[in-house]
């Protein structure tokens, strides 16, 4: 057996449970990498997981996300989940969610859509969440699992 060797990190957020090849979309959703920035990134890909087979892992040190990022992970890997680190232990653990109404994060698929030629903001209904579901509410356009990342904000 194969020992992965990653450097801990003393605080942050580990993401654990990303499908295998979408940690860089993570690292994207995190606007990372960022300038100017000097806090450790770890990213883990295609790592042997029990229950998935492969998965991806990364690592922010000395970052906490907010809701709109959590939501934007969920919506590429609804089964992922946060550990909060804090003095190299993880302090909290949770599951990533989807709320009910998506706003904000997501544009419309339809290109006639009042969210593109008026000033609302998109605005979606959750159909389902794993795998994610969004129905548009001006249009009612549908984006279905793998076409959501190319049109997350």
């Amino acid at each position: 057996m194969r020992e992965l060797k990653v450097q801990p990190i003393r605080n942050g957020t580990v993401i654990d449970h990303i499908p295998g090849g979408m940690a860089l979309r993570v690292l994207g959703i995190l606007g990372i990498p960022k300038e100017g920035s000097t806090s450790s990134v770890s990213a883990l890909i295609s790592v042997p997981s029990k229950k998935t087979g492969l998965k991806d892992i990364v690592k922010v040190e000395d970052r906490e996300l907010g809701p709109a990022e959590v939501c934007k992970i969920a919506l590429i890997a609804p089964r992922a989940t946060i550990n909060i680190v804090r003095n190299y232990g993880v302090i909290r653990k949770y599951a990533v969610t989807l709320p009910e109404i998506v706003e904000g994060i997501v544009s419309c698929g339809n290109p006639n859509c009042v969210s593109h030629n008026e000033p609302v903001s998109s605005r979606f209904r959750v159909i389902s969440k794993d795998p994610p579901r969004l129905r548009c509410h001006y249009c009612e356009r549908e984006l279905v699992g793998a076409d959501i990342p190319a049109h997350l904000l």
